[in-house]
């Protein structure tokens, strides 16, 4: 059974609150991006997942795949039986799109099929929460509205098929914890449930990514890709997550052709 876990990317990101948890409160929406990994489990005498594309860094315990089929070979042990897991990697880690949340959320859901364990999509993104805060995005897969630690989402109705997106990623490894910790938690700017209503053309005087202004002190490069994108005809343009990928949202066929040291992602809706 082969499943492609896609990534995503975030139209406005805002950290409002650090919390008594360690975690922080953020606000943004969530939208799915087809740059896809490759899932795949075959049945076998033995569990070992093997590691294929681009480096994967960590021992395999840490892997969030690896750590769906423990949780639910622990939920269903009569039933969860073993396998050699393949994950082929296409999604750069450390890079703001949730690459390695989507192979987590999407193991359970493939595990979930090859097994009948019945559990419907609510059931399977309480379980993907134990992964990750954005592990339950990758259950509905759909374009939603999220706040919490990313947890507590809402569907939100864009639609972005009518332009191309260009991912950039600039081979810069950004560390999550790191990111925070650059982050002065304040108020949002833009209510972003609302996102639907407002054109594309005016989302850049609206919407912004808290990441940036830190991230970009620390890596200028990232800056000049942006000011690149916008420059070449980017209706928008953003970092996604923590970074340290950029996207453009360009009229549908248009994209850039960047001078930098960086790896061009190009995906068109």
């Amino acid at each position: 059974m082969v499943r492609f876990p896609n990534c995503k990317i975030n139209l406005g990101l805002y950290i409002t609150n650090r919390r008594e948890d360690g975690y922080h409160d953020l606000e943004t929406v969530f939208y799915p991006v087809n740059l896809c990994d490759v899932l795949e489990i075959v049945p076998a005498a033995h569990t070992d997942i093997y590691m294929h594309g681009k480096e994967v860094q960590g021992e395999k315990q840490s892997n969030l795949v690896w750590k769906a089929y423990q949780l639910l070979k622990n939920k269903y042990p009569e039933k969860v039986s073993g396998l050699a897991i393949h994950l082929l990697k296409n999604i750069p880690m450390g890079a703001g799109l949730g690459g390695g949340s989507a192979d987590g959320a999407f193991m359970l859901s493939i595990l979930n099929d090859h097994y009948t364990l019945g559990l419907d999509k609510e059931a399977l993104s309480e379980i993907a929460l134990q992964l990750g805060s954005d592990c339950p995005f990758f259950i509905y897969n759909t374009p939603h509205f999220a706040k919490g630690r990313g947890e507590q989402m809402s569907p939100v109705a864009i639609d972005l098929s009518d332009y191309t997106i260009q991912l950039v990623y600039p081979q810069v490894h950004m560390s999550t914890a790191a990111a925070f910790g650059m982050i002065t938690p304040k108020p949002t700017i833009f209510d972003l449930k609302q996102l639907h209503t407002l054109p594309v053309k005016e989302w850049k005087q609206h919407i912004s990514n808290d990441f940036e202004e830190p991230i970009f002190t620390s890596h200028p490069e990232l800056r000049t890709i942006k000011e690149k994108l916008y420059a070449q005809g980017a209706i928008y343009a953003s970092m996604s997550g923590s970074g340290s990928t950029l996207y453009g949202i360009f009229e549908k066929g248009n994209k850039t052709t960047l001078d930098l040291p960086v790896e061009i992602l190009q995906y068109t809706i």
